[in-house]
């Protein structure tokens, strides 16, 4: 059986500073051409490693993956957004949170999203071979963060989990119970 980064069986994954190690070996998309340029429209000379602690690092630009059931937000359900790290962008709504029992935070949808279509979301997805097995990485559409991946065994009505790492998310909480202005976008 192959072991995906984001199921029960991720223990078994080789561990390196604390964090599993999930090289990515994914997969050219069809019709992408040589020299294809980066959706990333974030500055390519950021200094990530002064920007990031040593785990958002490993997370979200080496692509590692933190241990199941360590995150700060596994088990965080207040009303808000969960943002890039990296780069501040609303990514997941709370209300599109869950309780997968994976060990990592699982959303039904990206924020931006409208009955799948996540062409005005912050994500991007992107075929993903890294363990063995046909997968779906997810990343932030205007950083190439790492954030996690994507399943299609998630609840109605979307039938999606988004599995995301913690240390690739800052969360806002809303205020009076009211979204902000970026939660709106």
């Amino acid at each position: 059986m192959p072991i995906t980064a984001c199921d029960q069986n991720a223990n078994k994954l080789p561990k390196q500073i604390g964090f599993y190690v999930i090289t990515s070996t994914a997969t050219k998309l069809p019709g992408l051409k040589p020299g294809l340029k980066s959706l990333t429209r974030y500055n390519k000379t950021t200094d990530w490693q002064k920007k990031l602690t040593p785990e958002q690092y490993f997370v979200t630009r080496e692509k590692g993956t933190e241990e199941p059931f360590s995150g700060i937000y596994l088990n965080h359900f207040e009303m808000g957004m969960y943002h890039c790290v990296c780069c501040d962008v609303p990514l997941f709504s709370s209300e599109a949170k869950y309780d997968s029992g994976t060990g990592w935070p699982a959303f039904k949808e990206a924020h931006g999203t409208w009955e799948r279509d996540e062409s005005h979301a912050s994500i991007v997805r992107r075929p993903d071979n890294s363990l063995g097995s046909a997968g779906t990485e997810v990343l932030c559409k205007n950083c190439d963060a790492h954030l996690g991946h994507v399943f299609e065994d998630g609840p109605d009505p979307t039938g999606q989990r988004f599995c995301i790492n913690s240390a690739a998310l800052k969360f806002k909480p809303r205020e009076n119970g009211v979204a902000d202005t970026e939660e709106q976008k």
